[in-house]
């Protein structure tokens, strides 16, 4: 019999899987696949908790096909040779995946679609981790936004309940019996860091909490979104009733995904290219110090010891932390973006470019460049009572912590100089 593939990647749920249930649906025979693709993982360390989270997520799917007397069957190395040792050890009539819009991960689709085709294999792809996907919240003139405030307007007029959701037929899962790997089989190590369950309960007072780090009032979310183990359609069903701030959270996530879809330039460059004549002092010394949280303004230093700590950074600390690399420090935002990438939990191309963009001042609908965030008046402001900071810094109060290593209002003065220069010379 011939097989159809259903193809994990961002999607890592059986609830309201759109691309899964279609191809439940539409064959009598599936093979569930997901490949660790080594053209990403041996960039990061082997012990990284989000390889720990995926492979977790995907245990916990296989044990459910367990039930059914299938599994999910893992490869690991470059994906066009996955689905090469695919097509030879199985009659495979289609492809099912669901998109994914980052710049690589297009690239890599539209390369395993060729080779399918050449072998007369049949690829669907579908919309399954955005509510509204690159050209379907546009201007009159079909050009995407790129300012948020009309795009986020455009989409609550657009948007409609995602329900009823449907049950996927586990029934149709292919019966077969493979060994589920041990971690360490694939090369990886457990890692210590753990991402936490979200929190929706939170939601409520999310808006009232949610620049103040020590509350911890964010729903942590955001692991969950970057590898769909939450539906995206279920998610805002929720949280429309609970959280208008929120909700606009989620809508920030959709506009800084077709923002890349549409400039994928900004992987890599300013979307404002008027910026292209900032001079970056890129100080090597004065990026170590910012990433090991030893600044000495306490609110950049928790928020940084934070991240390094547990993959999770409060978004009130992330504005100021990387506000304070660009303008204080002068150093590139592309520096902060890979460290952050490095790092964070939830990390996802597309937001973590906007935002670092957003706070340097270069990007779409970014902060004005003359905005810079005083961090003492930040900490007085979002935690008075040092909660947070003592939280992260016990040794803060004592001579072992540093003194500020650059003086707030000669570092707004230089940043404001040297950005005006960039923009006369570009």
């Amino acid at each position: 019999m011939k097989t159809a593939v259903f193809w994990f990647r961002r999607d890592l749920r059986i609830d309201d899987n759109i691309g899964f249930f279609s191809a439940l649906e539409e064959n009598e025979q599936v093979l569930p696949v997901f490949i660790f693709d080594e053209l990403i993982t041996r960039e990061l360390e082997t012990d990284d908790p989000r390889i720990t989270f995926i492979y977790d997520s995907l245990r916990n799917i296989n044990q459910e096909f367990s039930q059914y007397g299938s599994s999910l069957k893992i490869l690991k190395g470059d994906p066009l040779g996955a689905w090469k040792e695919l097509l030879r050890e199985y009659d495979i009539s289609t492809l099912y995946y669901n998109k994914d819009y980052e710049p690589y991960a297009r690239e890599r689709d539209q390369e395993i679609e060729l080779l399918l085709k050449q072998a007369s294999v049949e690829c669907r792809s579908f919309k399954d981790q955005v509510i509204f996907e690159e050209d379907e919240v546009v201007k009159g003139d079909m050009k995407p936004y790129q300012v948020f405030t009309p795009y986020k307007n455009k989409w609550l007029s657009l948007y409609q309940k995602g329900g009823p959701f449907k049950k996927a037929n586990l029934e149709r899962l292919i019966r077969q019996k493979i060994p589920f790997p041990e971690i360490e089989e694939l090369q990886f190590k457990r890692s210590g860091i753990v991402v936490q369950p979200f929190d929706l309960s939170k939601a409520k007072k999310y808006e009232e909490d949610r620049d103040y780090p020590f509350k911890d009032g964010g729903t942590r979310l955001g692991p969950h979104l970057r590898f769909g183990t939450i539906s995206i359609r279920r998610l805002v069903e929720k949280i429309e009733k609970k959280s208008d701030v929120l909700l606009s959270e989620l809508i920030w996530r959709e506009f800084f995904m077709q923002i890349l879809y549409h400039y994928p330039k900004v992987v890599h460059e300013n979307f404002k290219s008027r910026y292209n004549g900032i001079i970056w002092r890129n100080n090597q010394e004065d990026f170590e110090k910012w990433c090991n949280g030893m600044t000495g303004y306490p609110m950049v230093d928790a928020g940084m010891r934070e991240l390094n700590t547990t993959g999770y950074m409060h978004n009130r600390t992330r504005m100021i932390t990387a506000g304070f690399l660009c303008k204080h420090l002068l150093i590139d935002w592309r520096w902060g973006e890979a460290y952050f990438a490095s790092k964070l939990l939830d990390y996802e191309l597309s937001s973590n470019n906007g935002n670092w963009q957003w706070a340097a001042g270069t990007g779409c609908d970014a902060a004005p460049y003359f905005r810079i965030f005083n961090p003492s008046s930040q900490l007085k402001k979002f935690d008075n009572d040092l909660l947070y900071v003592r939280k992260w810094i016990p040794e803060y109060e004592t001579f072992d912590y540093p003194s500020p290593m650059v003086e707030h209002k000669m570092a707004r003065e230089r940043a404001l100089k040297v950005y005006n220069a960039g923009l006369e010379f570009s």
